[in-house]
């Protein structure tokens, strides 16, 4: 079964669009706030040149996304599919930002519950990789199910390895979770 990691998702909150070259400057005005950055492993991709290569590496992943938020049509941050392993039957999703305009808004929850409804159709379980130091993100994954099961360094795209917290949430916990709700 092919995989689609890039189609156009949408609820009633936010739509998320393939990430396009041409996002390069709506994404930077989001990413450029140093507060977004500050519990990232990498906090110095507030920097413009740093953000290019987060952006290349992004475009380069084929699986990412630009989310919008729907009432208003601004640009609020960006998120990805990444690492698919048929074996393993799992996907990673991350690399996720957001405005600090819409922090404690819901968008997270709103923005991987769309992820996940649509990527349990082809694999069944899902792995974020989170920064060691970064407890907002923590928080935030424990908020929709996901387990923490490991660490683990991680490599990222043009930039230095850091201590990752591996977190997993199975499709049968997913949908357990829908189901109760």
């Amino acid at each position: 079964m092919d995989i689609n990691i890039q189609p156009v998702l949408e609820n009633e909150k936010v739509i998320l669009y393939p990430l396009q070259e041409n996002d390069f400057e709506d994404l930077y005005a989001v990413a450029s706030d140093p507060q977004i950055w500050e519990q990232h492993p990498n906090k110095d991709r507030w920097q413009k040149d740093v953000f290019q290569t987060f952006f290349e590496g992004a475009m380069q992943s084929k699986g990412a996304f630009k989310i919008t938020d729907k009432a208003s049509g601004k640009t609020i941050g960006s998120t990805r599919f990444y690492d698919y392993n048929k074996e393993d039957d799992s996907i990673l999703i991350g690399y996720t930002f957001y405005a600090t305009s819409i922090w404690g808004m819901g968008i997270n929850k709103a923005v991987k519950a769309l992820m996940l409804d649509y990527i349990f159709q082809f694999v069944s379980r899902v792995y974020f990789h989170i920064g060691a130091n970064n407890v907002r993100s923590q928080i935030a994954i424990t908020r929709i199910g996901a387990d923490k099961i490991t660490e683990q360094e991680v490599a990222y795209f043009g930039e230095p390895n850091r201590l990752n917290f591996v977190y997993e949430i199975t499709k049968e916990k997913w949908q357990t979770l829908n189901v109760s709700k």
